[in-house]
């Protein structure tokens, strides 16, 4: 195998400039792939941990019916002490779980004492949601030193700061209405101000928990929805997939569920956009495939067309068909070899000097995020396999053509 595999090397030298063309095209391929399955691929993954450890959290846990209402933050639709005490109870038994926190949503009136306008809320218990999401302290837009957020503060979004011109520091006016109708207020000051992300809760403001509870007037383990932290991001779905199963069991009068569970990717847009980027790195390593299966089928056709009376000779020494299919598989193969190699590292090259300049972008409100590219080496060892295998697979045709010439045929040909 290896003689052959070295003649073969030698028969490609013999080509130099058909094969130097043809390697290109697949290098050019591959670095194309890489690039683009690094980039799309960091891109992704930057924006999904950024959007639950900021935000959403890997999963929430709401009354039936809520996210479907979550527009009009319905208070009627919170979850119980009674329910809340349920949920904690199955998270804590989860070995999955590494941290959850309960979050209450409403909607407001802010004034600044000059002028009033809407703002969404998110009342938090501040050290148990920097367990869940531990980079929404990332977000801030002002210096916060101390603790994150405290009784009586406020955290506004960064378009209502900036449109009201209310600065850290400042007092305003949250105006509420209960869950009775009744309408109630408080003074706060505001503490930071943060910076939306693309999603819901993207845009909302944040006080503490306690203070929601008095603004609305409810009791004290009435909550919205609870906000969930996986050890294993990689086992989200089976998660899931299993709280689904356990909240399941709990109905009401009806029979019908009291509980639902929703993962990240259930609540953000950005999952279509995930979904795009998906569908097309697959369509970029279909015309890389493409790209190395018409480039080693031309080039191997050639070379057999070119090389007839060669492969006559080889049959009328005594050389089996199968060595002849092999000598000319091993010559595509040494060629999807080649492109790969070098395909991986100027692709690897490029992927690294890009990393090492700190790609700086924005996407939507989202400002100032840094592009660190990276490369999954799994998928790499993979696309590897793949351009051999298409490089083997292209070379098979013409292979197979050559070893089932016969002899005084071939030496016939001029």
């Amino acid at each position: 195998m290896y003689k052959i595999f070295k003649i073969a090397i030698r028969n490609l030298q013999r080509y130099t400039r058909r094969t130097a063309l043809t390697a290109l095209l697949i290098v050019v391929g591959l670095v194309m792939v890489v690039l683009f399955s690094g980039l799309a691929g960091s891109f992704k993954n930057m924006m999904i941990g950024l959007i639950t450890d900021s935000n959403l959290g890997h999963l929430q846990i709401h009354k039936k019916g809520y996210v479907s209402s979550i527009d009009t933050l319905p208070l009627y639709l919170n979850l119980s002490p009674k329910m809340y005490s349920r949920a904690i109870k199955i998270l804590e038994q989860n070995k999955e779980i590494a941290s959850f926190a309960p979050r209450i949503k409403l909607g407001c009136m802010i004034s600044n004492f000059a002028e009033t306008t809407n703002v969404k809320i998110t009342a938090i218990d501040p050290e148990k949601e920097l367990q869940v999401c531990p980079a929404i302290v990332d977000r801030l837009v002002t210096d916060k030193k101390g603790q994150f957020l405290r009784s009586g503060e406020i955290i506004l979004p960064e378009k209502i700061a900036k449109g009201m011109h209310i600065k850290r520091g400042d007092t305003v006016v949250l105006v509420a209405t209960n869950k009775d109708g009744s309408v109630n207020g408080m003074q706060f000051v505001v503490s930071g101000i943060i910076q939306s992300i693309i999603g819901p809760q993207g845009k909302d403001g944040y006080i503490t928990i306690q203070d929601a509870r008095k603004l609305l007037r409810i009791k004290k383990t009435e909550v919205s929805e609870i906000v969930v932290r996986i050890k294993n991001f990689s086992r989200l779905k089976k998660v899931v997939k299993q709280l689904k199963m356990e909240f399941a069991r709990f109905k009401n009068k009806k029979g019908k569920p009291v509980f639902e569970v929703h993962a990240w990717s259930d609540l953000s847009p950005f999952t279509n956009i995930a979904g795009m980027i998906d569908l097309m790195t697959i369509t970029v390593k279909i015309i890389m495939i493409a790209i190395v299966l018409i480039s080693v089928l031309n080039v191997m056709l050639m070379s057999v067309y070119e090389r007839v009376r060669e492969i006559g000779t080889l049959s009328a020494m005594g050389t089996s068909p199968a060595k002849i299919l092999l000598l000319f598989v091993s010559e595509g193969l040494a060629l999807g070899l080649l492109g790969a190699i070098i395909g991986n590292i100027l692709g690897l090259g490029l992927l690294w000097f890009l990393r090492v300049k700190e790609l700086t972008f924005s996407f939507g409100m989202m400002k100032n995020l840094v592009l660190k590219p990276e490369f999954n080496w799994s998928e790499l060892l993979v696309l590897n396999l793949i351009v051999l295998l298409i490089s083997v697979l292209a070379s098979f045709q013409p292979a197979w053509k050559a070893s089932r010439m016969e002899p005084a045929e071939a030496l016939r040909q001029v």
